[in-house]
């Protein structure tokens, strides 16, 4: 799915203008066949406005204390393709690295998908079914229009459905004091 992006700023004197009005393709990383995910904004600081509108550096994929993110994510079905089975893992990495920087870090070898990281998350699902887990095993099924603010929490998200899930997620860069 292509999304398209219409950012504004400021002009020399002060006034709203449209800066740039672009498709933004998805990273569709090999090892996570039918995930996309959308990098759309964000910053390590604060803004300061009036601006240019120019797009801000946040090079990691979540931000850190006083940075923000903003993306969407698409999470295929579960049981969908899987990781093709001539899959070059050690260059698979290399690529997830590139193409959403420091992602992987936070992922819990041995228990796939499960992660922490030290944002808040405002989420709402746009398309499709979700599972939230948590690390005590508890779930939650979400649907379309449904939303969730993850604070800091273990977690991993699965795809109960027949169809490509999509959410819409905004994180902000928060002190956690088990992560970091």
């Amino acid at each position: 799915m292509d999304v398209r992006r219409v950012v504004t700023g400021h002009d020399g004197e002060g006034k709203a203008v449209v800066v740039s009005d672009e498709v933004v393709s998805p990273v569709a990383p090999t090892m996570l066949p039918g995930s996309e995910f959308h990098c759309l904004w964000g910053s390590d600081t604060t803004p300061h406005f009036p601006d240019d509108g120019a797009r801000p550096d946040g090079h990691a994929y979540f931000p850190p204390v006083g940075g923000f993110r903003f993306h969407l994510f698409t999470i295929p079905p579960d049981g969908g393709a899987g990781a093709p089975p001539d899959l070059d893992f050690e260059a698979a990495m290399a690529e997830f690295e590139q193409k959403l920087p420091g992602l992987a870090g936070y992922m819990e070898p041995g228990e796939i998908g499960m992660h922490t990281t030290a944002t808040i998350d405002f989420e709402v699902v746009l398309q499709g079914a979700v599972t939230l887990e948590l690390d005590d095993g508890a779930t939650v099924s979400l649907g379309v229009g449904d939303t969730v603010v993850q604070n800091g929490t273990r977690h991993r998200w699965s795809n109960p459905g027949s169809e490509p899930a999509v959410l819409a997620v905004f994180a902000c860069g928060a002190h956690h004091d088990h992560v970091g």
